[in-house]
Formats: structure tokens, C-alpha cells, sequence
């Protein structure tokens, strides 16, 4: 690991653990992938997970630059949750570059409620501080109504709606 991806190693008080992603971690990191993004191709996400480790992390690109999963040391290897972090140049709401931002972040349904979310975000905002950023930004889809609230508790401010468009230029 490079100087901007120490291995981290955090115990929230529910015991859970959370570090720095494996290679070890792959299949159940895009298992887990897989039920955040089902309406992605497998094979595109299958893809992304193999690069992520193959390639090195990059600021501005298409692959997160550092992913953090969460653990219960009793039941280690299984992860219960990740998420996925970048720093991009421009967050809606932010006033500084670069901003280190949440571009996925999941945990498994059945250990939700036990702070797992919670700490991954924390140590999603430990790295944006490391690597030199002052502001953490995510977004979610517009009628997500429980990741809104996820964020909202978790002290991130709503800052803007925006809907998104596109048109086939073929």
C-alpha cells in the first residue's frame, strides 16, 4: 500500500472492523456490488472489481481510488458491507477542490442498524482527510428515500435535486 492508502484498521463499538480492501475480498466485494447496482451489467462490474486491483488508483478516473469493507471479526473473512472512495474536482454544494467523495456505499440487509454504515462512512471521511481533502460529498438517487436518511443521520447536508439528462447523438 502507498503512502495514501495505510492499512486502517478501525473497531467501531460494535466491534466491527473496518480496513482497506484485499485482493482476497474480490468475489464478495462484487457480490455486494451486485446487490447495490442490479441494474448493471455483472460482467461490466465483474470487470471494474478485476482493475481496481490490476491498475493503480487514479484521481478523476473511473474506478474508486480506495475502497474500505467492513468485517465482524468473529465471522472475518466475510465482509458486510464497503464503501467505495474517490476525490473528484467538483461536488454540488462544495466550495473547495478536490472533494473526497462516497461514490458507493452498502451493507448487507440483514446487519443494518448496528453502525456498520456508519463507520464506513467515518473511515471513507478518514481518507478524504488524508488525502488532502476539506470536504466529503455523496449523492443518491432522487426517490431513495432511506439512503437520503442515511446520509441526513450521518451529518451530511442536502444541498441540491438535480435531474439528469441525455440524448443519443447516433
Amino acid at each position: 500500500m502507498d503512502v495514501l492508502h495505510p492499512i486502517l484498521m478501525a473497531e467501531s463499538e460494535t466491534g466491527i472492523r473496518v480496513r482497506y480492501i484485499q485482493p482476497s475480498d474480490r468475489e464478495r466485494w462484487l457480490a455486494l456490488r451486485c446487490q447495490l447496482w442490479p441494474d448493471e451489467r455483472k460482467d461490466l462490474l465483474t470487470e471494474d472489481t478485476q482493475r481496481f486491483f490490476a491498475e493503480p488508483a487514479r484521481s478523476g478516473g473511473v474506478l474508486p481510488e480506495a475502497v474500505v469493507v467492513a468485517e465482524d471479526p468473529e465471522n472475518a473473512p466475510d465482509i458486510l458491507g464497503f464503501a467505495e472512495l474517490s476525490r473528484r474536482l467538483y461536488a454540488e454544494g462544495c466550495e473547495t477542490s478536490p472533494v473526497g467523495f462516497l461514490e458507493g456505499w452498502f451493507v448487507v440487509a440483514s446487519v443494518r442498524g448496528r453502525g456498520i454504515g456508519r463507520a464506513l462512512v467515518e473511515a471513507g471521511e478518514q481518507w478524504a482527510r488524508a488525502v488532502g481533502c476539506k470536504e466529503f460529498a455523496s449523492d443518491t438517487l432522487v426517490d431513495n428515500i432511506g439512503s437520503a436518511a442515511a446520509h441526513r443521520a450521518l451529518g451530511f447536508e442536502e444541498v441540491e435535486v438535480i435531474r439528469c439528462f441525455r440524448k443519443d447523438l447516433e
